[in-house]
């Protein structure tokens, strides 16, 4: 059964996406073995800015968009420096940041802080998936904007709970977001 780390991964595939930058992470896993069901070359760093500088180098040596993913918090903190030189780069690197599980956010989970609010001023694009669905469709829309008009980096946060297949995420955090209303997307 495909989960939210298959559906990234799919979506890289399509995307042309070679080469997986990475500092290994619990709250990522789910991506990075999907990325490598499909032939996508994972390589894991020694600190999460270099897998952003291995990205932005990535993009600017293929004209594809460089992918690095991070955990949450602190993972995502350590790559501010090469998110910025991205950015002043006009490089596409599309960053993939995990994040606590969503049924937490907010209540002093481990590694949760505003990463929408950190990233903010250094990309031109940035998304937050609440349920499994919108993974692929918020990062099919990370990758134009790294493409369009002026490139530059991008970043979409990945909540553990919806990278994880369903089973695990219920057994891990008792509960899952609530299903959409109607007139919901």
């Amino acid at each position: 059964m495909s989960h939210g780390g298959d559906r990234i991964a799919e979506v890289l595939q399509r995307q042309g996406v070679k080469t997986l930058f990475t500092l290994c992470g619990g709250h990522i896993s789910p991506i990075l073995v999907g990325a490598k069901a499909l032939g996508i070359r994972v390589v894991d760093t020694r600190h999460e800015v270099d897998a952003v500088f291995a990205a932005d180098a990535t993009a600017r040596l293929t004209g594809v968009p460089g992918v690095a993913a991070v955990t949450a918090g602190p993972g995502l903190t350590n790559t501010i420096t090469a998110v910025k030189n991205a950015q002043m780069a006009q490089s596409p690197v599309v960053i993939l940041g995990g994040a606590t599980a969503t049924v937490l956010k907010g209540r002093g989970s481990l590694q949760d802080i505003d990463q929408q609010a950190l990233m903010a001023p250094h990309v031109k694009w940035q998304g937050s998936a609440r349920r499994v669905r919108e993974l692929a469709p918020l990062l099919e829309t990370a990758f134009a904007a790294a493409r369009e008009g002026v490139p530059g980096p991008v970043f979409l946060e990945c909540p553990v709970d919806l990278l994880y297949p369903e089973a695990t995420a219920r057994e891990w955090y008792g509960v899952l977001p609530k299903p959409p209303q109607p007139g919901e997307r």
